[in-house]
């Protein structure tokens, strides 16, 4: 990568880029709009900060802005797996299919985030090493911080919703979207019918199951490509493909690039290079 973190900043007139690439993105908003990540639809209001991981297909729709700041930073910069002692934000902020992937936050912790990006914006790209430190750790508080927040939601979420079986449905796919990708078998679990389980799923999750199986199959060989040294074929055996090239045709269809071209672009992580 030709930088190391950076910050971009947009206007309500200013037209927002689609985004599509093999970074991280933390974006701060302050407004309305819609947007679309990965072909799903979003509306938010107020102020918002959104979490982007590689290769996630990021695009602006209708808006009522004020402004938009984007950080963006390389998994060889902070390796967000590596550092999940102390900022628990894989799986919460970034990599989380079954939530929304932001925030809604006060003006308070707005305030101190954007705080922090002036603060990573003004040290930027400097070369030495003291000043990569402190702008590891601005950007280390951003995600303790939202993390925070993110939990303290999802906790308040899962009191004022109905319990329900369908709950189960994420520890289930978890367990079997490599064995078994229909929704038909998902469906049987329950001794539903599919459309009955698919409006129950859409219902609590936002998506039909489908859709679900589907991302969750594309963030684990993601999550292979960055996380270990398997090659092409051994992954696409692991998660149930007739082959290497059918596993690349699907692979490049849902994330617009082929698994060789991402895992050169994002890298393998540290996380592969310790465990060797």
């Amino acid at each position: 990568m030709d930088f190391t973190i950076k910050i971009s900043c947009f206007g309500a007139s200013e037209s927002i880029p689609i985004i599509n690439e093999p970074t991280y993105f933390i974006a701060l908003i302050d407004g309305d709009s819609s947007f679309s990540l990965d072909f799903n639809e979003y509306d938010i209001q107020g102020k918002n900060v959104l979490f982007l991981s590689p290769y996630q297909l990021l695009n602006w729709g209708s808006k009522n802005l004020k402004n938009i700041r984007f950080l963006q930073f390389h998994g060889d910069f902070y390796c967000i797996e590596y550092h999940k002692a102390e900022v628990a934000c894989n799986g919460i902020l970034f990599n989380n299919i079954y939530d929304k992937p932001y925030i809604a936050v006060n003006n308070i912790l707005f305030d101190e985030i954007s705080t922090l990006f002036d603060k990573v914006q003004k040290i930027g790209n400097a070369g030495t090493n003291y000043d990569l430190s402190v702008v590891r750790s601005y950007l280390q508080l951003i995600l303790a911080l939202s993390s925070r927040e993110k939990q303290i939601d999802s906790k308040n979420i899962i009191i004022l919703s109905n319990k329900s079986d369908i709950l189960n449905f994420k520890a289930m796919l978890d367990t079997s979207f490599a064995t078994s990708k229909s929704v038909s078998f998902y469906a049987e679990q329950y001794g539903l019918s599919v459309n009955v389980f698919s409006k129950k799923v859409k219902k609590h999750y936002g998506k039909v199951p489908s859709k679900l199986i589907q991302e969750r199959l594309t963030l684990e060989a993601k999550k292979l490509l960055h996380l270990t040294y398997k090659s092409i074929k051994e992954i696409s055996a692991e998660l149930g493909f007739e082959d290497e090239f059918y596993f690349s045709r699907y692979f490049k269809k849902e994330v617009g690039v082929s698994p060789k071209t991402f895992r050169e672009k994002v890298g393998i992580s540290i996380v592969a290079k310790k465990s060797m």
